[in-house]
């Protein structure tokens, strides 16, 4: 049996160029570890990307750094404070400024 299983390491194609940088930016994107193994076996690849592509995006719902700055530019020219819950949630802080715009 082993005489089999090192015959199909030696057949498994390695991962093209193209499919390991996709995989590297698509584990750095969503902040997984693309492991080594699946980096050695171009079907591996294929089926690793079709996971990660297919997975839930987990999505950072906070605000940007830059609307936070803009709504903190806005609360001191209306000398108003930014709602606590609006630091929390990017649409609330989208929603505050359009309603607070000078």
């Amino acid at each position: 049996m082993s005489g089999s299983a090192s015959s199909e390491t030696q057949t498994a194609l390695p991962a093209t160029t193209k499919q390991l940088a996709y995989a590297r930016k698509l584990a750095e994107q969503e902040n997984v570890v693309l492991p080594w193994e699946i980096q050695q076996d171009r079907r591996a690849m294929s089926q690793w990307i079709d996971t990660q592509r297919s997975a839930p995006r987990i999505r950072d719902t906070r605000p940007s750094s830059k609307q936070v700055a803009f709504a903190e530019r806005i609360a001191r020219i209306r000398r108003r404070a930014v709602p606590d819950e609006c630091f929390r949630d990017r649409s609330m802080m989208s929603r505050w400024i359009d309603s607070n715009k000078p």
